[in-house]
């Protein structure tokens, strides 16, 4: 799968929709009431950063996505999908 690179104005360098990653950062965040800044500074990346992840605009390496889900302290799978995740309160 190749990693895609936001581009000054937001957009992303050729993501095609199949290779869209899905993730829960931000839900992990507000769970435990961490800030995209305070989740940046914990990881070494730009705050920035986090929000192009969160809106699906950057796949991350291997390398971050697994020091996010050791942040949260939930594996991978919890944090990332290829497949949507089923929205909190379905059955």
């Amino acid at each position: 799968m190749r990693e895609t690179v936001p581009v000054a104005d937001g957009r992303t360098g050729g993501r095609a929709d199949k290779e869209h990653v899905h993730n829960r950062i931000a839900v992990l965040r507000a769970e435990r009431g961490v800030s995209r800044r305070e989740l940046a500074t914990a990881l070494g990346v730009h705050y920035q950063t986090i929000g192009y992840l969160e809106r699906g605009e950057y796949s991350p390496s291997l390398h971050l996505a697994l020091r996010i889900a050791a942040f949260f302290e939930v594996p991978v799978e919890v944090v990332f999908s290829l497949t949507p995740f089923p929205r909190l309160g379905s059955a």
